[in-house]
């Protein structure tokens, strides 16, 4: 078989992008051993398909290896060629009625399989991406929806009618520091606002008291906190009361019945 008829078959493509059946696998094999000229353009066809796949490749998520593997072994492969060899190794293949047939017909099934690669990985990689956007997003309004949620608890406690402010001013001890009791008067329910009370220091907390018949009583500890910010937190009720403090506590499992720290902030009704 003459060289040039070796090269025109197209069967140098079909081996070149492993759709080529085992029979014709070894025929190639066996051509480009006995003829460099086989050999020299078998090597720029597999050159010039390496180079065309890395200009067009890229790195796909380590997460979708499995799965591009499966779909490549699930891939069509082309149908066999029908061939004929002659004793003395010569060999005639079936003449298609266009040289160029296979070349088209291979460089179309190799473009077929890198698009279908590529677009997989595309596809995958684009709803990996769109999920986690989608519940980082539903996180962010979650959270937006709480803070709202609390500021609207909160604002029901300052608007209502019935809710009595009283100013907690700093002492001694702290006389930055500031707190405001919601005292209503329907209920006598309590609610402070510890806003612009220091950050408690470490093992620590706040204690709120409320002044009855001229005693401290409990009122609750101060533990509402977001971030390193208080919010409207509500306490002990007291239907009854003559003026409220703030005092800064050891962290116990049991509270105080009185003061044992620094009283912070206080004021009357």
């Amino acid at each position: 078989m003459k060289i040039k008829e070796i090269i025109s078959s197209g069967l140098l493509e079909l081996y070149a992008t492993g759709l080529a059946s085992e029979q014709e696998k070894q025929q190639v094999k066996l051509w480009a051993a006995q003829y460099p000229e086989v050999a020299n353009e078998l090597t720029q066809i597999e050159n010039s398909l390496e180079a065309y796949s890395k200009s067009y490749a890229i790195q796909p998520d380590s997460a979708v290896k499995e799965k591009l593997f499966l779909k490549i072994k699930e891939t069509a492969i082309a149908p066999v060629i029908s061939i004929n060899s002659t004793a003395d190794n010569g060999y005639v293949p079936k003449k298609s009625t266009s040289i160029s047939y296979w070349k088209i017909t291979a460089a179309a099934l190799l473009l077929l399989l890198i698009g279908s690669v590529v677009l997989n990985i595309s596809l995958f990689n684009t709803n990996n991406n769109n999920s986690s956007l989608l519940a980082s997003t539903n996180q962010q309004l979650q959270s937006i929806a709480d803070k709202n949620k609390e500021m609207e608890q909160d604002m029901l406690v300052v608007q209502s009618k019935y809710s009595m402010p009283v100013f907690l001013n700093g002492l001694e001890a702290a006389p930055d520091a500031a707190a405001k009791i919601f005292w209503m008067k329907n209920t006598g329910e309590v609610f402070i606002d510890a806003t612009n009370l220091p950050i408690t220091p470490k093992g620590k907390n706040y204690q709120l008291w409320a002044f009855v018949d001229g005693k401290p009583v409990d009122a609750g500890i101060i533990t509402s906190k977001t971030g390193d910010t208080y919010r409207i937190q509500k306490m002990k009720t007291f239907g009854k009361v003559e003026a409220f403090a703030v005092s800064l506590e050891e962290v116990k499992d049991i509270p105080n019945t009185s003061p044992q720290g620094p009283v912070l902030v206080m004021g009357k009704m």
